[in-house]
């Protein structure tokens, strides 16, 4: 395989949980692939007063719960600890970043990739900190996980803050469902192959359903979570750019303003659900004491660090559309909440019904075609089809063409963040979203917040292990369809 460039990779909030159960596990399976040059590094921080050999420790441990058994040979484990080492750093206090500019001194030519696995509002502060520093370099990139700002606003404040830094090309916005096996493979699907572009269009689409659903609570996210909610969590950045793929226009090529030009054309082309529309369109949820997989859990309101009169939403169900010729009038059913009966994730096309059925009740009842995309747990393609069950009689029943990826290519497919880091190493932006996207994505959020905001009531109570308030499936109901729950 084909390997970077020469590159420092700093790893900001190294001993966080996404860096330990993601980020560090991706760069130690690219690396045993032969994917990183000899001459990458990658510098760890954290404020925890730790040495190297102190950190190494910490992601040995980390590595025997997130790594399989056959994947921790000694060559592997060795070869990639010679590429770390760590620095004690202070955001707030600007500790340790002379250390870090020693470390990094006399490699001002190689690729500078600054990952940014904390908190938010340490962004700026760190990106400021970086430049005073003399550390930002024509060759340096910077990473910043979500969530990007907690309403336009303040999503204008930190692009323009840390867009006075680095340039734009060189701000990488992560979204780790852009870089899930199957997300490429819808695109593949759509503008690598002629048999569904026709039929992708409202003269044969009936609606599209994007459901993300959790059976974990908030856990130790508890204030991170009540302050955020699952319309800014959820929908305003990953369930967004999952519509926009299913649903934009072919791009020129798959360069990264090509596509991400087509994807800025569907956020500005949907609907704006303002006032009543909001209250009509939208479901909000809080789950309360229920059961997952037969063990009992507590409501979101009993949470540790959740206020007792809490209205933030675990839950979200809304309808919406795109105003273009393509997709006018086709329903766009979006679905996420925590504690749900299922984990899952994935996309559903649902065609029309065939105009005239010659096959009557006798003969078995038709059903509509349906394409499901799978993102988790498992990754996959299903395309549902009516077919004559065997024997004499004329008997039809439903049957799925159905694309395992794992059987199909019978091998391991990259993690979503294995994917997208090699990319920033790389210097590919197809799969991060770019400034307009995010202003373009939270000015259709905030008439959503401030409409629920207005109205004052609270999110309707939905028991944990369940597929959330009842007034979702009627959302859908209206127009005499189901969500598709099938696994």
């Amino acid at each position: 395989m084909k390997t970077t460039n020469p590159f420092d990779l700093v790893l900001f909030g190294a001993t966080g949980d996404l860096a330990m159960s993601k980020l560090l596990p991706a760069l130690y399976r690219r690396d045993r692939a032969g994917q990183l040059p000899a001459d990458g590094r990658i510098i760890a921080t954290a404020r925890r007063a730790l040495d190297r050999a102190s950190f190494i420790e910490r992601i040995d441990e980390a590595f025997d719960r997130h790594l399989e058994p056959d994947e921790r040979t000694a060559a592997d484990w060795d070869r990639f600890v010679a590429r770390l080492d760590f620095v004690s750093v202070d955001a707030d206090t600007e500790a340790g970043f002379d250390a870090m500019a020693a470390v990094l001194s006399g490699r001002e030519d190689h690729n500078r990739v600054f990952y940014l696995a904390v908190a938010p509002a340490y962004f700026v502060d760190i990106c400021q900190t970086l430049h005073r520093h003399g550390l930002v370099t024509d060759r340096a990139r910077v990473v910043l996980e979500k969530p990007l700002g907690h309403d336009l606003a303040s999503a204008q404040a930190i692009s323009e803050q840390i867009g006075a830094i680095f340039a734009e090309d060189a701000i990488y916005r992560i979204d780790h469902y852009l870089g899930k096996e199957t997300v490429q493979n819808l695109i593949a699907l759509r503008f690598g192959n002629m048999l569904f572009e026709p039929l992708w269009r409202r003269e044969w689409v009936r609606d599209v359903q994007i459901s993300v659903s959790e059976q974990l609570g908030v856990g130790g996210r508890a204030d991170f979570y009540d302050r955020t909610g699952a319309l800014r969590d959820m929908v305003q950045n990953h369930m967004l750019q999952l519509l926009c793929i299913i649903a934009m226009e072919p791009p020129t090529d798959i360069g990264a303003d090509a596509v991400r030009d087509e994807k800025l054309k569907v956020l500005r082309a949907l609907k704006r659900l303002e006032g009543q529309d909001v209250l009509r369109n939208t479901v909000r949820g809080q789950y309360r004491a229920g059961a997952i997989a037969g063990q009992p859990v507590q409501g979101y309101l009993d949470e540790d660090g959740v206020p007792a009169d809490s209205r933030t939403e675990t839950f979200v169900a809304m309808r919406t559309e795109l105003q273009n010729w393509r997709w006018a009038g086709v329903p766009f059913y979006l679905r996420t909440g925590k504690r749900l009966q299922e984990r899952g994730a994935e996309i559903v096309v649902n065609f029309h019904d065939v105009p005239h059925s010659i096959f009557g009740v006798a003969y078995g009842a038709g059903q509509p075609n349906r394409l499901v995309i799978q993102l988790q747990p498992d990754e996959g393609v299903k395309l549902h089809m009516m077919a004559k069950s065997p024997g004499d009689r004329m008997q039809l029943r439903p049957v799925a063409l159905n694309l395992d990826f794992a059987e199909a290519f019978r091998q391991r497919p990259p993690d979503a963040y294995e994917r997208l880091l090699m990319d920033v190493l790389r210097g590919r932006l197809t799969l991060f979203m770019r400034r307009d996207e995010l202003y373009a994505a939270w000015s259709w959020i905030e008439p959503i917040l401030e409409a629920w905001n207005d109205a004052g009531d609270a999110p309707k109570p939905y028991t944990a292990g369940t597929w959330g308030p009842a007034a979702s499936s009627a959302l859908l109901a209206r127009e005499d369809a189901t969500w598709h729950e099938e696994r």
